[in-house]
C-alpha cells in the first residue's frame, strides 16, 4: 500500500438488541485504505453485530464510528450506501424472484444511469453471472446467489465493502471460488471488512484480523501472525 489511509474507526463501541444487554462491550476497529481486516471469533461473540453496527442497522449506544473524519454513528443504511459503503449480509441478500441482471440494477438504484456501464463491469468480474444474466437467482447455487450479492454491492461503485459470512453454507468448491473473488475484489483497490467463521481462510487472505470474545477485542494483528499464533490457534482454530 503506497499511502496509508484511515477509512474507519470504530472506537469504543457498545451495541446490542436489547436495551441493558449489550453484545458488544467497548470493540476498536480500525480500517486503512486497500486492507482486507477480518472478524473472527467464536459464535456470539459480536461479529455480525459489529458490522451491522457499522453499517448502520444497529445504533451504538456508547463508542463512535468514524467514517474518513466522518462521524456516522447511527445513520441510517441507506445513509450509509450514498457514503459509498456496501453491506453484504449473510442471508436474505438477494431477490430470487428476480434475475440476475435484475438484481445488480437494484445495486445501483442511487444512481441508475450508471446501471448499464457497472454491469458491464460486473459481467467482467464475474464471469458465470454473465452466463446466467436472464437467470431467476433464486434457481442458482448457493455460491452464485453469493456472488450475486457481491456484485450488486460493488454496483455502485463503493469505497468500503462490508461482508457478514461470505462462505456459510457453501460446498468447498464454492468457498474456494468465493474466497478468490473477495482476494480479486481486494487487489482491484477495495477496502473490506469481513466477518467469517472460516477462520483459517480469513486470516491467510487478510492483512489485518481482529479476534473478538464476548464482545470485546481479544487479539490484534497481522493475519499471518493471527494465524501462527499458539494461543489464537489453541482457541479459536482447533489446536495447532
Amino acid at each position: 500500500m503506497s499511502e496509508a489511509k484511515v477509512i474507519l474507526t470504530v472506537t469504543d463501541v457498545e451495541a446490542g438488541y436489547i436495551k441493558g444487554v449489550p453484545i458488544l462491550n467497548g470493540v476498536n476497529l480500525e480500517l486503512t485504505r486497500g486492507e482486507l481486516v477480518s472478524i473472527i471469533g467464536p459464535n456470539g461473540a459480536g461479529k455480525s453485530t459489529l458490522i451491522k453496527t457499522v453499517f448502520g442497522l444497529l445504533t451504538p449506544w456508547r463508542g463512535s464510528v468514524i467514517l474518513r473524519d466522518e462521524e456516522v454513528s447511527g445513520l441510517k443504511p441507506h445513509s450509509m450506501v450514498a457514503r459509498d459503503v456496501g453491506y453484504v449480509p449473510q442471508t436474505n441478500n438477494v431477490f430470487p424472484s428476480l434475475t440476475v441482471e435484475e438484481n445488480l440494477e437494484m445495486g445501483a438504484f442511487l444512481e441508475p444511469q450508471l446501471a448499464r456501464e457497472r454491469k458491464k463491469v460486473m459481467f467482467d468480474w464475474f464471469p458465470v453471472l454473465a452466463e446466467k444474466r436472464k437467470a431467476r437467482t433464486g434457481t442458482l447455487s448457493g455460491g452464485q446467489r453469493q456472488l450475486v450479492a457481491m456484485a450488486r454491492a460493488l454496483m455502485p461503485k463503493p469505497d468500503l465493502l462490508l461482508l457478514d459470512e461470505p462462505s456459510a453454507g457453501l460446498s468447498p468448491h464454492n468457498v474456494d471460488e468465493i474466497f478468490l473473488r473477495i482476494e480479486d475484489i481486494r487487489e482491484r483497490g477495495y477496502s473490506i471488512i469481513m466477518v467469517e467463521q472460516n477462520a483459517r481462510r480469513a486470516l491467510a487472505l487478510s492483512d489485518r484480523a481482529y479476534v473478538l470474545e464476548q464482545g470485546q477485542n481479544r487479539f490484534t494483528g497481522p493475519g499471518l501472525d493471527l494465524l501462527h499464533d499458539p494461543k489464537v490457534a489453541q482457541l479459536y482454530l482447533g489446536g495447532a
